[in-house]
């Protein structure tokens, strides 16, 4: 099986920070795989709101759905590590886009690579939504 590959941007829009929580360790007292995507979802959020396009907006039902994920592992995170996650917009096409995650620790040692496809969505209608001109300028930081 070829092994999953996220190839990172030149830049990225936007940095979060978000810390390892003693909830977030599996077993193997490391960073779970399961953790670490909803730390994911959290950034991904986060990174919406800082483009100006909210996940869902309650009051209309317009918003994104995620289509896709793929998660590349690094290295380990654990308790007390503070994750420094970039992101930036990629792949933008009519009804959506991917948003590409470098996840490192206080250190900068790297944990992981991520990418989660988004598309626009009407939850009122169920069907897909364009992005749109605005939408995609502010994607790519314009």
């Amino acid at each position: 099986m070829a092994r999953i590959k996220v190839q990172l941007p030149d830049t990225f829009l936007f940095t979060t920070q978000l810390p390892i929580r003693i909830t977030d360790l599996n077993y193997g007292a490391h960073l779970g795989n399961d953790a670490l995507l909803s730390l994911l979802h959290e950034a991904r959020v986060q990174f919406l709101q800082f483009v100006g396009r909210p996940e869902v907006d309650r009051a209309t039902g317009l918003g994104h759905i995620m289509a896709d994920v793929a998660i590349e592992y690094k290295g380990e995170g654990f308790h007390g590590d503070v994750l420094h996650i970039q992101m930036a917009a990629t792949d933008l096409h009519t009804f959506g886009f991917d948003i590409v995650y470098w996840v490192k620790n206080q250190d900068g040692r790297e944990i992981a690579r991520a990418k989660t496809g988004m598309l626009g969505f009407d939850y009122n209608t169920r069907k897909l939504l364009p992005l749109g001109e605005e939408a995609t300028r502010r994607l790519r930081g314009e």
